[in-house]
């Protein structure tokens, strides 16, 4: 059986201690919970379960394409960003591809799964983690697909606009698909994307509901890219039915909360200064992430096994390339919950 080495495991947690934690910074999904009209969204749509969903998700896409001032026929919905990675890999089948690192690890994974050798970029502590105008040199014809977290899991950093133009240039003049994984795109308090150039590169942008409207049980992602040809033979490369009825009517819905994504980011506004000051309080280095999360450096390499003991949940960072044990990331949550964090800290450095 395949265990992932991702933030939110509460089933693990709850087999090992018998109980649910406290608290969970592990997985960073918004702590207002999903929007309570994709929540009412979801209980109507249950009188349709007995129906086969849209495989075409044309609703969903209908309604991303005008969120976005995009084609619906330049959008294919997933289970998730990770089904979309994986249909990826498998209908693109690169031989070779370049990652940065650390970086989400399902790139490498879904890479690697169909044969792919995989080449890192290493991000230095140095350089705050940042990607820097070296990737350049790295970017060449013989090179596939280049994935590109913005902003980027764990470290919670965005490429320098300039740089990431050069980047797409680069990509485009030497063949190679950039991906860009924009699935915490939502939570930057300066809104920043690359949908608008989608046609004049090629590229490949993730998306995903999991994060921002706290729907990571529902499991809904979608990506965008100007080639439908690609989009075609991603939508083959897996099971016809990727997204539920309800995870469909949940996005729709979702699209529809304004007001829900102006509460968030001025939650995050708040409390991710505040959390970082704390952290910094207790002795811990802290990078200056931009999305709903922060990466940093605990003078003790066993907090993340001690909070756990404490019922609070925290993602070591351990196994991230390019990190090492004392790393750690934590979700930024309530002010509530934020503050309980840092008193159990504080009893523990």
């Amino acid at each position: 059986m395949r265990k992932g080495n991702h933030g939110g495991d509460w089933a693990a947690y709850q087999a090992k201690h018998d109980a649910l934690p406290r608290f969970d910074f592990s997985a960073n999904v918004s702590p207002l919970g999903p929007p309570e009209g994709v929540k009412r969204a979801m209980r109507e749509a249950i009188e349709h379960v007995a129906q086969y969903p849209d495989p075409c998700c044309c609703a969903l896409r209908k309604a991303l394409g005008e969120h976005h001032g995009v084609d619906p026929a330049h959008i294919l919905c997933g289970n998730g960003a990770a089904d979309l990675i994986d249909r990826l890999a498998l209908a693109l089948r690169p031989k070779r591809a370049l990652v940065t690192a650390p970086t989400f690890s399902e790139y490498a994974e879904a890479l690697e799964r169909v044969g792919g050798q995989v080449m890192s970029f290493p991000l230095r502590e140095e350089d705050g983690f940042a990607v820097t105008p070296e990737i350049l040199d790295a970017i060449t014809p013989d090179v596939d697909v280049l994935f590109l977290c913005e902003p980027n899991n764990p470290t919670g950093r965005t490429t320098e606009p300039g740089l990431l133009q050069a980047i797409l240039e680069k990509s485009r003049a030497c063949g190679v698909l950039l991906v860009l994984d924009e699935c915490f795109a939502p939570f930057l308090l300066t809104p920043r994307s690359q949908i608008p150039v989608l046609r004049a590169y090629r590229l490949l942008i993730l998306r995903a509901f999991t994060k921002f409207y706290g729907l990571a049980g529902v499991r809904l992602g979608y990506c965008l890219c100007a080639d439908t040809d690609l989009l075609d033979r991603m939508a083959l490369a897996g099971q016809p039915w990727p997204v539920s009825n309800l995870a469909q009517v949940a996005g729709v819905a979702a699209l529809r909360e304004t007001a829900y994504a102006e509460k968030l980011r001025a939650l995050l506004a708040q409390q991710r200064p505040w959390l970082k000051q704390q952290l910094e309080r207790l002795g811990c280095f802290v990078l200056p992430g931009e999305a709903n999360y922060l990466l940093f450096r605990s003078p003790d390499p066993k907090l993340g096994r001690r909070l756990e003991r404490q019922g609070v949940l925290i993602r070591t960072c351990a196994d991230y390339d390019g990190l090492g044990p004392n790393w750690f990331r934590v979700a930024v949550r309530t002010a509530a919950e934020n503050q309980r964090l840092i008193e159990t800290m504080e009893g523990l450095l």
